[in-house]
């Protein structure tokens, strides 16, 4: 990370901080799987694995039949422990199929019993139960002696305070010379004031006791761990496969804990080699603007104001896919970005100048940019690109290198250099991008206006950085009319380009939410439709039955039985209502109402009215009109609506409910959305049986009206919930 210079390396040093054993940022295998498991772990509250040893040494012994110290042993037993656990807690789809694989042998699992809080248990044997106790007494033994002999008469004058002394861990009492008239004991060292550090022969002897049974107490745990060793050497290829894969589990709970713990989202890389960033914060900036960027093609060139953030959006468009790649969290939009990984990542950033190699700025680029016409599939990052050169013939150079490595990497550019950004800018594979500058305020915007160049603003990022006005002035005066001129016209080009995309993209919206009336309004007509042929084929059927009893009659040889079924004939017609549609007479000219549509009728053909509003012109049934008085206003598009609902929410709970039920409420919940006007609704369904969660995809795979939906965030219910965009 140190060679790319993205500004990650305190957020990665704090990722690794949640790792439990020594790690790597790749996890090797399908991307997409490794992806699938986090999220599930994710929904999951698990508690943090202790911090553990690789195991590859340990095992390597076994496999020699060594025998490994019960403090290796409980290396063993902290990973297959928490495997146990993990297994008992994942339910999940994908994480129950994963775990399933971690078969563990009966006699490996016994192990587990001898330990306890990841040491040996010495309560498993009574044999170590009776040593413990005989120690613990002996040592109140050895107290006891001590605090007698302070208290005797004889040794009083001889001792220089009343306190138990510990040196090289033994208990001794300090003395004066004499003593040894009166006490036998050795001298195990000498005070600086001229006493003796004693200990007394009766405690050397408890000393000597508890020795003995720390020995006991050691040959019964060497049998364990002869024991333990001996059933683990016969399982060394089940242990290398849980040593591999715990490494692997490490790196999925580091991501996930990393990620709860800073509110964090995780994205699944793309094969596309596009780059879609929606509320990017890069890691190393605080209270920074979210970026957004749309990197579809091969080269990005990033021109404008300086210290207006072009360098920064380099390295966050760069740390977003580096992150990306690696599945370590971010903040970030997830449901409106789309990034791509690479083989590798290269960065030409900081001035290479190196006096001590006689490496000028330019000569060290040269180097850096020669060494990469040799890799393929990597994304590039080159900040000032113009730096350490004449940029007339920079911009020639440059322009070559840059359509040369294009062919095999994916480019980031930031540069002044205005000539370079428009030759470049004639190919097809090159977009800009222009850091924008608040000419009112003085200052830089850090925001970004996509399809033009953009000014330096030099003059007057130095007057914001404190140089004279004077001096600045005097530069000015340098420049031609021609070039001032020209920056004049380019900041008049910023201005109404902006001016122009905010309305391009009021229009949009616009577009899309008149787009949805339309569609609902099909929606409508469809099922208008299919109300009236279910309802003709109702009134065909009761015609049938009463025709039917009318022929029964010529069956009966009696005339009372003929006029009885003459007359429940009679009866099953007199019982249909035959629905009579009111004909209504229209012209063109006419203004007219349709649901909440208003226009002017332009032209009629036979029973279709052509219906021109100040948006659109539809072609709909006369007897689906109504007579309208006021004309449609000429300012703004006429479409109105109002809500289904007054309380309407943008939230629905489908659990507990029966997939019947639940797709009830979720067609009407979908309907009440649409006419309120929101474009993003949110539903619970659970993961339960998955059944309903079936049901549910199901449905709005079908529904017109929904433009995409996805899983939430864990955060906000993962795989138990659906973000829906209408």
């Amino acid at each position: 990370m140190n060679k790319l210079k993205l500004d990650l390396d305190d957020y990665l040093e704090e990722f690794y901080s949640f790792f439990s054993r020594d790690a790597q940022l790749f996890l090797q295998g399908d991307s997409s799987l490794h992806y699938k498991r986090i999220n599930e772990l994710c929904e999951l509250d698990l508690k943090y694995p202790k911090k553990t040893k690789l195991l590859n040494t340990a095992i390597l012994h076994l496999e020699k039949k060594g025998i490994l110290h019960l403090e290796e042993l409980a290396e063993f037993v902290k990973i297959i422990s928490y495997i146990k656990y993990l297994k008992s807690s994942c339910v999940s789809f994908e994480l129950k199929k994963y775990f399933d694989k971690f078969v563990i042998a009966k006699e490996v699992e016994d192990i587990l019993k001898y330990f306890k809080d990841d040491e040996f248990n010495s309560e498993c044997d009574e044999r170590l139960l009776n040593i413990d106790e005989k120690i613990k007494q002996l040592n109140q033994d050895i107290n006891q002696q001590l605090r007698l002999l302070m208290q005797s008469k004889n040794l009083s004058e001889y001792l220089v305070d009343t306190q138990i002394h510990y040196i090289n861990n033994q208990e001794c009492l300090l003395l004066r010379g004499g003593f040894a008239k009166f006490l036998k004991a050795s001298i195990i060292a000498r005070s600086s004031g001229g006493g003796f550090y004693v200990v007394p022969l009766e405690i050397d002897n408890l000393k000597k006791g508890i020795k003995r049974l720390q020995e006991q107490e050691d040959e019964i745990k060497y049998e364990y761990a002869c024991k333990f060793s001996t059933i683990l050497s016969k399982f060394t290829l089940f242990l290398r496969f849980i040593d591999k894969e715990y490494s692997l589990i490490d790196g999925y709970l580091a991501r996930v804990f990393f990620a709860k713990s800073k509110d964090l989202e995780f994205i699944e890389c793309k094969n596309d080699k596009k780059i879609k960033i929606s509320s990017f914060y890069h890691p190393a900036i605080k209270n920074a603007k979210p970026i957004s960027v749309d990197f579809s093609k091969q080269v990005l060139i990033i021109t404008g104001v300086n210290a207006g953030g072009k360098s920064m959006l380099l390295k966050s468009i760069m740390s977003a896919s580096f992150l990306a790649k690696y599945l370590i969290p971010m903040k970030i939009d997830t449901h409106n970005s789309s990034i791509s990984s690479f083989k590798s990542y290269e960065s030409i950033i900081e001035d290479p100048q190196n006096s001590k190699n006689d490496i000028s700025t330019f000569a060290g680029r040269m180097q850096s940019f020669a060494a990469l016409f040799s890799q393929k599939d990597y994304l590039l990052g080159i900040d000032e690109i113009e730096l350490g050169t004449d940029f007339e013939e920079a911009s020639n150079l440059f322009y070559v290198l840059i359509n040369e490595l294009k062919k095999n990497a994916k480019i980031i550019i930031t540069t002044h250099h205005k000539r370079l950004a428009a030759m470049l800018a004639s190919c097809d594979d090159v977009e800009l991008l222009a850091a924008l500058y608040d000419i009112k305020e003085q200052r830089p915007k850090y925001e970004f206006l996509e399809g033009i160049i953009g000014k330096s603003y030099a003059y007057e990022s130095a007057l914001r950085y404190k140089i004279s006005p004077n001096i600045v002035n005097e530069a000015r005066k340098l420049q031609s009319e021609n070039e001032n001129n020209l920056n004049d016209l380019l900041n008049k080009n910023l201005e109404l380009d902006a001016k122009l995309k905010f309305k391009l993209t009021q229009t949009k919206k616009k577009e899309e939410k008149l787009q949805s009336i339309l569609d609902r309004l099909k929606d409508k007509e469809e099922k208008l439709q299919n109300d009236y042929l279910k309802r003709k084929k109702e009134l065909e059927n009761e015609y049938f039955l009463a025709i039917n009893a009318a022929k029964k009659t010529l069956d009966f040889s009696s005339l009372k039985d003929k006029q009885r079924q003459i007359n429940k004939a009679n009866e099953l017609k007199n019982n249909i209502k035959e629905e009579k549609i009111k004909s209504k007479e229209y012209k063109i000219g006419d203004y007219v109402k349709y649901e909440n549509i208003e226009g002017k009728i332009i032209a009629i053909n036979k029973n279709i009215a052509s219906v021109e509003n100040d948006f659109l012109t539809l072609k709909i049934d006369l007897n689906k009109l109504s007579h309208h008085t006021k004309s449609p206003s000429k300012k703004e598009i006429t479409v109105k609506y109002e809500r289904a609902v007054k309380n309407a929410s943008v939230k629905l709970d489908l659990h507990g409910l029966r997939s019947e039920e639940a797709i009830e409420q979720l067609d009407k919940f979908i309907s009440d959305a649409l006419i309120s006007g929101f474009d993003e609704v949110m539903v619970y369904h659970g993961i339960g049986t998955g059944k309903l969660a079936y049901a549910v995809k199901e449905f709005l795979k079908s529904h017109k009206s929904i433009k995409s939906f996805s899983d939430a965030p864990a955060n906000m219910g993962g795989f138990g919930a659906k973000i829906i965009k209408l």
